[in-house]
């Protein structure tokens, strides 16, 4: 289908002019190329403003140097300016695990990896704010969602406050931004000022005088955690409860002769509202400046179709429940079934969707059993250490989906290529039609949605690792791997399995490393999914690598820090290549956007 200029926001003065429009409401900064998408973050938010009536347009990846025209070319909007740095962490994005440039920037046109700035959340900002010092600025996306307080900063080596202090914008809208931001929206299009809205859910704002009450969490002050690592650790227990809570409290942490805020999040979205942020009009292309250039980010997704946000797993390295949340949110089967049939209309598709997932491929459709326990709740984790009772593990629903999808004309074939947890397919619990579910889904999964290799992550082989990882013992990476051997002998397939590792974890020591090398040569692996701990703003992990300590015991907690010490444990992977430089061996685990396969990831 051929698309017109006008089928996606202006992103120039000629597409304003197109439309009709002298003025602007909202005028979105984008770090990513702008492809018209739900997997990209600034594609939904413009999309939602939209639809409430608002006349956005985007500007994607200006260039930040010299006489900063693209940040001046359509001029002042009425209310605000946004700005998305990038569905990654643009320093995860431009830089390796060994702070090594990347070659290449999926999310930019043909790769290119001088597109974008480190950080630029604060870059963008100053720049407006020197050029439009009384436009208010807010900030979205992994990179300020997950900078909203005191974090550590692993490529500069040092703790940061929040990125409102250093950015100079005026709030963040964090996690999900749907609903947050059509309400600044709609309260400054009505006469308040920015700082009228202090009592607005899922924000950030910066504050000289704070009234606590007894609901409040009062953290640690910045200058305290740079004193002391351990009053750091103790914050993010707290930070990390809060971020998985029904019912969240507000959370204080003074900064200088100021306190930074943290509103407790708005409660999941239901399937309706999913649907509507869904099942706007997307073109689901590139938009016409980037035609004939390859954008790798929109080639991995572009036949795939996402299901449902949020994950319960609550790994320690992940930062999936920090911006989306552990309680799952799910499309109706109707809105999944109108996208598909709009990827079976573009040209270039044969039949194949490449994934069916979400941030956990089967996940869709759970929830607890009591809600009123889940309202409780402080676990970070439904699955870890061991599955909650509560939880209901049917697969029933997602079932139901992919035999909806499969039965439609055009297509030959769903994938699913997102991260499937194999510990709920192995769960056995006391309700017998869920435990039925799970070997059907079983069975499904591998006879009809793998294409050729599933990847699963057990991520290590030591149980006592994989405690601090918050993942399942390595047992039943086994026994997942028989049942998929046998099933596999059973059907006549000639499939693999692919399993993900991660070296230099906190917790985990040379001798470790040893030990994954071995159990895994014996089953038959040469590693090729495998990358080097990243520590990355708000994780566990990353606090636990960057204090020493466990967040959630205080206990001291070892890990490899120096180059030689990562190498060290990073070698241990390519036992079968000893005679080459194993760095140049890595193949890295793909970044696939996720929202986490729909990006917005942890995006907006």
């Amino acid at each position: 289908m051929e698309y017109r200029l006008t089928d996606f926001l202006p992103t120039t003065k000629k597409e304003l002019e197109l439309r009709g429009w002298d003025t602007l409401d909202v005028i979105l900064f984008s770090g990513d190329a702008y492809v018209d998408h739900p997997s990209f973050g600034a594609a939904v938010i413009g999309r939602i403003l939209e639809a409430a009536g608002y006349k956005v347009a985007i500007v994607p990846q200006p260039d930040w140097h010299g006489d900063f025209r693209d940040f001046k070319k359509l001029g002042r909007p009425r209310l605000f300016f946004g700005i998305s740095p990038g569905c990654m962490d643009s320093m995860v994005n431009k830089y390796t695990a060994a702070r090594r440039l990347r070659s290449e920037d999926a999310y930019s046109p043909d790769g290119r990896h001088d597109m974008r700035p480190e950080y630029p959340t604060i870059v963008y900002t100053k720049i407006l704010k020197q050029l439009y010092p009384d436009v208010p600025v807010v900030l979205g996306g992994i990179e300020a969602s997950l900078r909203r307080l005191t974090h550590y900063d692993y490529w500069q080596d040092r703790l940061r406050p929040s990125i409102l202090c250093d950015s100079g914008a005026d709030i963040i809208s964090y996690g999900m931004g749907e609903k947050t931001i059509i309400e600044i929206a709609n309260r400054l299009a009505n006469g308040e000022r920015m700082q009228d809205l202090t009592n607005l859910p899922q924000i950030v704002y910066l504050s000289k005088e704070i009234k606590s009450t007894d609901d409040d969490i009062i953290l640690h002050s910045h200058e305290e955690c740079l004193r002391n690592k351990k009053s750091q650790a103790e914050n993010f227990r707290h930070i990390e409860e809060q971020s998985n809570m029904m019912h969240a409290h507000r959370l204080l942490q003074k900064v200088g002769d100021k306190f930074v805020v943290v509103n407790p999040p708005y409660p999941p979205m239901t399937s309706n509202e999913l649907d509507a942020s869904f099942d706007l009009p997307y073109t689901r292309q590139p938009h016409p400046k980037y035609k004939g250039k390859r954008i790798p980010a929109y080639e991995m997704i572009k036949f795939s179709v996402n299901i449902h946000r949020g994950c319960f797993g609550g790994c320690a390295f992940c930062t999936i429940s920090a911006h989306q949340g552990k309680f799952i949110a799910c499309r109706s089967k109707e809105s999944i079934i109108k996208e598909v049939k709009q990827v079976t209309k573009m040209p270039d598709f044969k039949g194949y969707l490449s994934d069916l997932g979400g941030p956990s491929a089967n996940m869709y459709g759970m929830h607890g059993r009591n809600l009123n326990a889940c309202e409780k709740c402080k676990r970070p984790s439904c699955i870890h250490p061991q599955i909650c009772p509560n939880l209901n593990t049917s697969h029933q629903k997602l079932l139901d989906v992919y035999h909806a999808v499969d039965a439609l004309p055009g297509i030959k074939k769903s994938f699913i290529g997102s991260g499937v947890r194999y510990d709920l397919l192995l769960y056995k619990g006391k309700d017998d039609e869920a435990n039925k579910s799970a070997q059907i889904y079983t069975r499904e999964l591998i006879c009809n949605h793998v294409s050729g290799r599933l990847k699963v992550a057990p991520e290590h082989t030591s149980d006592r690792v994989l405690m601090l990882m918050r993942k399942p013992p390595f047992r039943q990476f086994e026994e997942f791997k028989r049942i998929f051997d046998r099933i596999n002998r059973e059907e006549n397939l000639r499939q693999q399995i692919i399993p993900y590792f991660i070296s230099s974890h906190p917790g985990c020591h040379e001798e470790d490393m040893a030990q994954l090398a071995a159990l895994t040569r014996k089953m038959g692996y040469k590693l090729e999914q495998v990358q080097d701990f990243t520590p990355t703003p708000m994780t566990v992990s990353t606090e636990t690598w960057y204090t020493g300590y466990d967040p959630y015991t205080l206990e001291p907690v070892f890990s490899a820090k120096t180059p030689r010490e990562k190498e060290a444990q990073r070698q241990y992977f390519f036992w079968y290549k000893d005679n080459q430089n194993a760095d140049n061996r890595t193949k890295p685990r793909s970044e696939k956007p996720k929202e986490e396969k729909r990006g917005r990831h942890r995006r907006h």
